[in-house]
């Protein structure tokens, strides 16, 4: 609303509302391809998973491993992906100083397998995360274009 009644040029220069008036064809541009890339690769791969699986060959699924995801779990302390970083490794100062200061247990919490805090991830995960960022997107695409095209539209005074 304030972008359509309230927003003054002259009273705007050369802040971040105007700067992002001035690149609104990019920013749409931009959101609108992740969008579409998103998309077009998240369906594909969820109809050729289901396809191969309903005709029984479930081993031609095309599976990506989260390898990210598993970083980021294994830097916060979860020892089973093996990678050496930060709480994953015992010789790292941010484990040292985690034990001292700050959550004691915490790694046992993460590793327990009777209280797993952070599951294992897999593939499946993977998916979901980019049909999830798709929605995200298609989200900001959305609205973003709807509040920067919105000014010169017939539909609003």
């Amino acid at each position: 609303i304030f972008f359509v009644r309230d927003y003054d040029p002259e009273l705007n220069k050369n802040n971040v509302l105007a700067r992002m008036l001035e690149h609104k064809e990019a920013i749409i541009s931009h959101l609108s391809w992740v969008s579409l890339f998103l998309g077009f690769h998240t369906l594909g791969l969820y109809i050729h998973n289901d396809t191969v699986v309903a005709f029984g060959q479930p081993e031609k699924q095309i599976l990506f491993e989260p390898l990210f995801a598993e970083y980021i779990q294994a830097a916060s302390g979860k020892a089973v992906y093996q990678f050496d970083v930060l709480l994953a490794s015992s010789t790292s100062p941010a484990t040292a100083a985690g034990n001292q200061v700050w959550l004691p247990g915490w790694l046992e919490a993460i590793n327990n397998p009777k209280t797993d805090l952070f599951l294992k991830i897999g593939p499946g995960d993977f998916l979901v995360h980019h049909a999830i960022a798709l929605g995200l997107h298609v989200t900001a695409l959305i609205l973003v274009k709807g509040a920067l095209d919105a000014r010169g539209s017939k539909l609003m005074p």
